[in-house]
């Protein structure tokens, strides 16, 4: 009798467990958005990836330092990429079971210890390990920070996306600046400065850990609907369409993020200063796409938005090798503009699609994110050792008509509404 009470009253537990966790997906239209807690997530996201695209931004120094091909610095991207990109989904699907509202803390502290490897590093294998950790650190924080930002959104999916992903926009957009102004001048031991960033982002993200327990727990929100109604078969096509699309993304944008200083350097013969400014205007264009794209897929659709972002961005990308240094500027902030904008509609849309799979769904488009700007990173670099950087971009040119294939993605039903029990309390 007593061990049949006890498995009742752990069954019941892991019940309302899982409805807690699915309720994160679906939230009360009265509920209003944590825009604290959203603001503090986005400015995590801002340090976590001003450190990201900082080792991006140093990657003359070490290949004059330590006499680097071009492959070779496609290998340390592959490194920094895959780490994330094998270890995200992994981290979303145990967090779904068992959230870990202090690992965000943990795996900037990962980050931490990356930096300073990198700091010291003297041999191309060492860079490698400390990209490895820097990637580890990566794979930590997305998937659970984005089941903050939903958490947090108060049924504004979209809006929440946005603010989360603009803060590592943002912060991809500041690294190449900062490695300009401090690490480029001072050399590869200033790159230790940066863990001060890192611990900063640690004392911020225990915070936000201590939000993130106090809503799990709060008593469960059942939902009223799974969101969608499409077959089985029908949603597996819809998420292949969706990993053809991030591979149009993600593939394009490795050849910007790891390859447009040495570019604008060799077709126009800029410094490497005058280089990093070009990688900053793309940037910040990200930026002010990602911010953008969720709110409007919240107003017309996420179809609409993915459509238009990713197969609308061909003409530019086609004109982008044949334009001199100046339109090179305005082509490559308009690419940046609206390639960024499809990523929280994909991510967005992707959840519906599996609704009650939040960190799953989240590492895993962050992963492919991080894993095919990997590979497309090591790929490049051996065809502009081969080919030359510019007969890259003309290829790669091509990449966004894959964006036809958004015809076939059906439109989702928005979640219906939920019955509060009763609701959480608001940060």
């Amino acid at each position: 009798m007593v061990i049949h009470a006890y498995a009742r009253s752990s069954i019941n537990s892991a019940t309302v467990h899982h409805l807690n966790m699915s309720s994160t997906s679906v939230s009360s239209p009265a509920r209003q958005p944590a825009f604290k807690i959203l603001g503090a997530i986005s400015f995590s996201h801002f340090l976590n990836d001003t450190i990201q695209s900082l080792m991006l931004a140093i990657y003359p120094l070490f290949k004059s330092g330590l006499g680097l091909s071009f492959a070779q610095i496609g290998l340390i991207t592959l490194a920094f990429q895959c780490t994330a990109s094998l270890l995200q989904p992994v981290v979303g699907f145990y967090t779904d079971r068992r959230p870990k509202p202090f690992s965000l803390a943990v795996g900037m502290g990962c980050t931490l210890v990356g930096l300073l490897t990198l700091s010291q590093a003297s041999t191309f294998p060492t860079v490698l390990l400390a990209a490895a950790l820097v990637g580890t650190g990566s794979s930590i924080f997305h998937p659970e920070s984005a089941r903050v930002a939903r958490m947090a959104s108060g049924g504004r999916h979209g809006l929440a996306q946005s603010i989360f992903q603009v803060g590592g926009n943002a912060g991809s957009a500041t690294g190449p600046l900062l490695a300009a102004w401090i690490v480029l001048p001072n050399g590869q031991r200033s790159i230790a400065i940066f863990s001060l960033i890192a611990l900063l982002a640690m004392v911020v993200l225990i915070g936000i850990g201590r939000w993130y327990r106090h809503q799990q727990r709060q008593p469960a929100k059942v939902p009223l609907s799974s969101g969608h109604a499409l077959p089985r078969s029908h949603v597996f096509r819809t998420l292949a369409v969706l990993l053809a699309l991030i591979f149009s993304k993600f593939f394009y944008l490795a050849s910007i993020n790891s390859y447009l200083i040495f570019y604008v350097m060799h077709q126009y013969s800029l410094s490497t200063e005058a280089a990093q400014y070009h990688l900053f205007y793309f940037l910040a264009a990200v930026a002010g796409g990602t911010l953008l794209g969720g709110p409007i897929g919240d107003r017309i659709g996420r179809r609409q938005v993915i459509w238009v972002s990713i197969l609308g961005v061909a003409p530019f990308t086609l004109a982008l090798p044949y334009v001199g240094p100046g339109m090179s500027i305005v082509l490559t902030m308009i690419i940046g503009f609206m390639l960024a904008s499809a990523f929280p509609a994909i991510l967005v849309y992707a959840q519906e699609l599996f609704p009650g799979r939040i960190g799953t769904v989240s590492g895993l488009f962050f992963g492919l994110a991080f894993g095919l700007a990997g590979i497309g990173a090591a790929v490049l670099g051996q065809l502009a050792d081969h080919w030359g950087i510019v007969a890259v971009y003309r290829l790669c040119a091509y990449l966004p008509l894959l964006g036809l294939l958004a015809v076939f993605l059906p439109n989702i039903r928005q979640p219906a509404p939920v019955t509060p029990v009763p609701e959480a309390a608001k940060a």
